[in-house]
């Protein structure tokens, strides 16, 4: 109904779910009803639904099914509306990066929310741990993210702190993904100094060795391989 109806019928729709947005939310079947209707509905109506969610944000993003009706604020309500959603994540935002939820809300915060502020709120504490989250069964996505998605000087920062443990964090499940996308979005300087941190400082070569018959870090390899110039080869 929310997809075909007249506007009036959608107005009119979305008024009888005033006061069930939060129950809705935290509904299986209901959070897509919500998330439907946050899409389609004018601006007014999505500030007054989002609003019923304020004080139970952080109950929604640890929720199986209101995680999904935050992202959709998140993607579809300007901003300036949605202070007090985002606001609620400062000072959570690593807690939240190793949550198997709060990992997707933080990540659609780094697509969708531009404000200088915000932006940086959230770098700082990614940069905080960026060891720790690299590792993280969740956290490493959220790194992922920054290192595809975030901007040039954002990957460096990221790449600096992983510096010195490249090898160890390619033997490790999680982080060997985000080795492999330092060398995808890393500078031809970075992808450089990782490289020779794989290669040692001797000439026998041992942390290529026995990265070569690692689980993990022998991806790692494979990736250098694909992405290193004929020099480096």
């Amino acid at each position: 109904f929310f997809e075909h109806g007249s506007s009036e019928q959608i107005r009119e729709l979305a008024d009888q779910l005033t006061g069930h947005v939060l129950t809705l939310s935290l509904q299986m079947y209901g959070c897509r009803v919500i998330q439907k209707a946050i899409e389609v509905v004018h601006l007014d109506q999505q500030t007054k639904m989002v609003t019923e969610l304020d004080g139970q944000i952080m109950r929604c993003v640890r929720d199986q099914n209101g995680n999904h009706v935050i992202q959709k604020c998140i993607e579809c309500v300007p901003e300036g509306e949605i202070r007090f959603i985002v606001s609620t994540f400062y000072d959570q935002v690593v807690t939240m990066s190793t949550h198997p939820y709060g990992c997707r809300v933080i990540q659609r915060v780094l697509e969708y929310c531009h404000d200088p502020k915000t932006q940086q709120i959230m770098m700082d504490e990614i940069l905080q741990c960026v060891c720790m989250l690299a590792q993280d069964q969740y956290g490493n996505y959220v790194v992922q993210h920054v290192l595809e998605h975030g901007k040039p000087e954002e990957h460096s920062a990221i790449i600096k702190e992983l510096t010195g443990q490249i090898v160890q964090m390619s033997q490790q499940k999680f982080a060997s993904n985000v080795i492999e996308k330092c060398l995808c979005f890393g500078t031809d300087a970075e992808r450089q100094a990782i490289v020779n941190e794989m290669i040692g400082s001797t000439d026998d070569n041992e942390p290529l060795q026995v990265m070569m018959k690692d689980q993990f870090a022998n991806y790692v390899v494979q990736k250098v391989l694909e992405t290193c110039d004929d020099q480096q080869l």
